[in-house]
């Protein structure tokens, strides 16, 4: 198998992709069932929200594609939560920076 391309997805947009393909084909596989099963417990938001949060926090330029994913995933409500994701990177962030993701992420609760 060749990997054509890499992108980072949400988990929005894994469990759509996951039950796309399950009304397709019947037969997921163990590993595809328990990936879905997953996706279903843990999802917060619909693509549509998933859509709009990443195009809100585009716009903090210091974010990288891998932070966006992950805040959409994890949606963190205070600075210590953020701090979490943002580990590696925490400290090119700025005070108004980490209050601007946080205020774009409380519009989604």
């Amino acid at each position: 198998m060749e990997i054509i391309s890499e992108q980072p997805i949400t988990f929005a947009e894994a469990k759509e992709i996951m039950e796309k393909k399950s009304k397709k084909s019947q037969n997921l596989s163990y590993e595809q069932n328990n990936a879905l099963e997953h996706l279903s417990k843990f999802t917060k938001l619909d693509v549509k929200d998933v859509q709009k949060l990443k195009e809100e926090l585009s716009k903090i330029q210091k974010l990288k594609e891998e932070h966006i994913v992950q805040i959409c995933n994890f949606l963190p409500t205070n600075k210590d939560e953020l701090r979490t994701i943002l580990y590696k990177d925490y400290t090119l962030f700025e005070d108004s920076d980490l209050n601007a993701i946080l205020e774009a992420v409380k519009k989604f609760f």
